[in-house]
């Protein structure tokens, strides 16, 4: 049995430019990854059979076309043959929450395939079977820092960012991405604005320094959907979190804490007083 972890994706800012031709808007993200995520296991087979489990199991049962199983016929393309294998999936995200559940777990699929299978294809080949996929996809096979752009394509690693502590807290509603999307208001030039300068974040203070010079974009439009990401936001605040930020779409927030013990005593905080909602406290991986 491979075991694969799929740890959850963080947009920690998140820079949306207008409508480009091709239908898709063009990005600026850093990307970082938490400890916590899903799991999936997998075992040879004689065909692809996809089982999942979990507290979130539920959200994906009856779903017709599970993005693990289009990742391993994608593979199984690219490999020119066609593939079996048992995988099951351990469900401890929430489903669309905005934390790149579904791309990650589609990117572990593919890792762990790969080695199942013993596919020969580069870890760029990866990535380009990933974008196929969606824009969120090719980030997460490496799951490890990186500024992402274009639409997703322009993945750029960085140096290790500074394993601070983290809660993730997501209300319990669904938010739309295209609904969020629809009401994003741009100008018609194609053209982000540049980054503020990035160097190597390797303390603290230096990356909450250029975190405070930038921003989600998709944050305003989703508290309109859903208000509720705004009082995620403040109990964050209020309980101590040095950043508190929506994550991608919505409607998970990230709060980054100065030690573990303020993280696990606002995650505690916030579970008692909203138990309806998940509550996960967790760190930036290495």
């Amino acid at each position: 049995m491979l075991r694969v972890a799929a740890p959850a994706k963080i947009n920690l800012f998140l820079h949306v430019g207008p409508r480009r031709s091709d239908g898709y808007h063009a990005l600026q993200s850093l990307v970082c990854f938490a400890e916590a995520g899903d799991v999936l296991e997998f075992a040879p087979a004689d065909a692809l059979a996809l089982a999942i489990a979990g507290p979130f199991a539920a959200g994906l049962q009856g779903e017709g076309d599970n993005l693990i199983l289009r990742a391993a016929r994608a593979l199984a393309a690219h490999a020119g043959s066609a593939k079996g294998a048992a995988i099951t999936l351990t469900k401890n995200l929430p489903v669309a929450s905005g934390i790149g559940g579904g791309s990650a777990d589609a990117a572990a699929a593919l890792r762990g395939l790969r080695e199942l299978w013993n596919v020969r294809i580069s870890d760029s080949g990866l990535q380009a079977v990933a974008l196929s996929l969606g824009s969120d996809v090719p980030v997460c096979v490496a799951s490890r820092p990186a500024m992402m752009e274009g639409r997703g394509e322009h993945v750029t690693p960085v140096p290790p960012l500074p394993p601070l502590p983290m809660v993730l807290v997501n209300p319990g509603v669904a938010v739309s991405t295209g609904e969020v999307f629809r009401r994003l208001d741009h100008t018609a030039e194609d053209v982000l604005p540049p980054l503020p300068p990035y160097a190597e974040h390797g303390n603290a203070a230096a990356l909450l320094g250029f975190l405070a010079q930038t921003r989600n974009d998709m944050e305003p439009a989703a508290k309109e959907i859903a208000p509720v990401i705004g009082d995620v936001l403040t109990e964050l605040e209020r309980l101590g979190a040095l950043l508190a930020r929506m994550c991608g779409s919505g409607a998970t927030c990230y709060g980054l804490f100065e030690s573990e013990g303020a993280a696990q005593t606002a995650a505690c905080a916030i579970a008692a007083a909203h138990p309806s909602w998940w509550v996960t406290p967790t760190r930036i991986a290495a």
